[in-house]
């Protein structure tokens, strides 16, 4: 697995289980997979030597994030590597615009979009849309980055100019009014066979996933079934190999519009560790490996997923007393910690809770979340009891 950070971490939690070694391409011996898998390549995911390194005597070679050079992967693949998800789909989890061409091209639902490479292509893109507009680097970014949002030309025009002098490419969409943010969550294996997960609901903060609610509350059965069938339709056009996380809107008007495409495991898919038959990693193993795939039925009637991130300040008290202490009043939260420092809004964990009704599940995984980022409780609570 190219990447050494927390998918490839919990990756190679599933492995174990399947009787793998997961080797993983990490940039030092402390990232989050480095620190728990005995067969670590320290080198950069831009070098091609590197890469080399990594795939030699494996059975395939995958991703915990996209940002491989397609060319070192089409080289790859040359020289006999089975790369999954193969180059020619990877690259529309890499490429934003292509992905919005390509997607436009397949008749997906996707906001209206153009490229841009000068002012005057922003000033005719706002005009047309006649409202505020999303600004997205082609490449790169994540967790928010590479997003910037302008209420009007003025803005917008400022974006553009800073970016385009640096030599940054550029695209814009319309701003969509949206009710809330969905992830349809599928894999697919080499020879076609594909799976889906319950419709989740998440929650962004500041660019971030915070909150997932699986399955999302009140979405209608014909809705979720066409998300469903929209993921499972494009890994298929696209030739993925894996999981493939679609990100959607869920408009104000009802409809569905596809915002990004991640071709690995995400985090809107965290809950399937707990809440799942099959979890998304041990999946994107199994369909990596080409295994037939896994169920991927639930197995309590809701699950919530709340992420741990940095405080402001980092707290006093350790993180081994803010499990014990989380575990003496909430002995059925599962936490899945990075090894990761602190830092302030950095993910450094997550927590689920499963059980019957998603408010009390999201009251109480929010409310160890805190608790372990910040040691303090949200209610007041007073661990000692005094």
């Amino acid at each position: 697995m190219i990447g050494g950070g927390q998918l490839a971490r919990m990756t190679h939690q599933a492995a174990i289980a399947l009787g793998q070694t997961l080797r993983v391409l990490a940039t030092g011996p402390n990232e989050p997979a480095a620190q728990v898998t005995p067969d670590v390549v320290i080198g950069q995911h831009t070098d091609l030597d590197a890469l080399r390194r990594a795939a030699s005597g494996a059975s395939a070679l995958t991703f915990d994030h996209e940002h491989v050079p397609t060319e070192h992967l089409e080289q790859l693949v040359a020289e006999g590597v089975t790369v999954a998800p193969p180059p020619q789909a990877l690259v529309h989890a890499q490429d934003k615009l292509l992905m919005r061409r390509r997607l436009h091209d397949l008749g997906a639902p996707v906001p209206r979009f153009a490229a841009i490479r000068s002012v005057a292509d922003i000033e005719e893109f706002v005009r047309l849309i006649d409202g505020p507009v999303v600004i997205k680097t082609v490449r790169g970014g994540y967790d928010g980055r590479g997003v910037m949002m302008a209420d009007d030309l003025a803005q917008a025009r400022e974006i553009v100019e800073r970016y385009l002098a640096d030599g940054v490419a550029l695209l814009a969409e319309e701003r969509v009014a949206m009710r809330r943010e969905l992830a349809a969550l599928v894999a697919r294996s080499p020879f076609g066979q594909g799976a889906a997960w319950p419709v989740v609901e998440t929650v962004q903060r500041d660019g971030i996933c915070v909150e997932v609610y699986s399955p999302a509350p009140g979405l209608s059965d014909e809705l979720g079934s066409a998300a469903q069938e929209l993921g499972l339709r494009l890994a298929n056009e696209l030739g993925v190999v894996g999981v493939l996380a679609v990100e959607l809107f869920e408009t104000t008007g009802g409809d569905l519009l596809v915002n990004e495409l991640a071709m690995r495991p995400h985090n809107s898919g965290h809950w399937t560790m707990d809440g799942a038959v099959t979890s998304q990693f041990e999946q994107h193993l199994r369909a990596v490996l080409d295994y037939p795939l896994g169920d991927t039925a639930a197995i309590a009637p809701a699950a919530v997923m709340a992420n741990v991130l940095g405080a402001p300040q980092t707290p006093e008290m350790s993180m081994d007393e803010r499990l014990h202490h989380l575990f003496a009043r909430m002995p059925e939260a599962k936490v899945h910690l990075y090894g990761k420092g602190e830092r302030p809004g950095r993910k450094i964990g997550h927590v689920n809770v499963i059980g019957t009704d998603t408010a009390d599940l999201r009251e109480r995984a929010v409310r160890a979340a805190h608790w372990l980022s910040h040691a303090e409780w949200t209610d007041g609570w007073d661990e000692h009891g005094e």
